[in-house]
């Protein structure tokens, strides 16, 4: 009798750290990305893994790889659409609290100087080094120092990341264009005051983006 009564209080704690996980996430949305460890304030990490588990085969939630989840959004047409990569990467750092800043194909990807989305994201950060494939991609945490997270966060981030990519010669006249159409003048004027966390080399092009009307005397 005793055990019969300790299965079914064990049952109860399960169903209702089941049922508090389920509120976070509809919580959080469609699209959200996340690890177990946003549960742990909950229950168990085992309450929490079963509970992750009943979800994953009842469909609600996705399974990407080992230790991550998203809630999908739906298409109507295409069906569950594949998360972010930022997401993915915010929900892979998110012990370390962390800062990302993309890096490589992906930042000149992301600033429209190229269509061709990489099949590796490499993001800099000064948390842990961490990799994860999902699907066709793989995301990658690469740590760097402290300069070149000087500017996460921001577009210049981006510009400089992307021209480190495209090196002094691969920086055509089209990529300066692109910028000047896409960027608001803020962000061009920003980019020009971050010179300071960028290659000497880099100093002309980000002259030829700087906004006209903000323009003086170099210094």
């Amino acid at each position: 009798m005793g055990r019969i009564c300790h299965k079914k209080h064990l049952k109860v704690l399960m169903q209702a750290v089941e049922n508090k996980v389920i509120s976070r996430i509809y919580g959080k949305g469609r699209g959200w990305v996340f690890t177990p460890t946003r549960f742990l304030d909950l229950g168990s990490r085992s309450a929490v893994g079963n509970a992750l588990s009943r979800l994953t085969d009842a469909g609600t939630i996705r399974r990407l790889a080992f230790g991550l989840y998203d809630y999908p959004k739906k298409h109507p047409k295409l069906g569950l659409l594949s998360p972010s990569p930022d997401a993915i990467a915010r929900a892979i750092s998110e012990k370390d609290d962390s800062r990302l800043q993309p890096s490589g194909a992906y930042a000149v990807n992301l600033l429209g100087l190229s269509q061709q989305v990489p099949a590796k994201i490499v993001y800099l950060t000064d948390g842990a080094e961490k990799s994860v494939e999902v699907g066709n991609q793989l995301i990658k945490l690469r740590r760097t120092t402290p300069k070149n997270m000087a500017t996460s966060g921001r577009p210049s981030g981006l510009v400089i990341q992307a021209f480190r990519y495209l090196k002094k010669d691969g920086v055509t006249d089209d990529h300066i264009a692109t910028l000047n159409r896409t960027l608001p003048d803020a962000d061009r004027e920003r980019l020009w005051k971050d010179r300071v966390h960028a290659p000497a080399w880099m100093h002309p092009l980000f002259e030829r983006v700087r906004p006209p009307t903000s323009m003086a005397p170099s210094v």
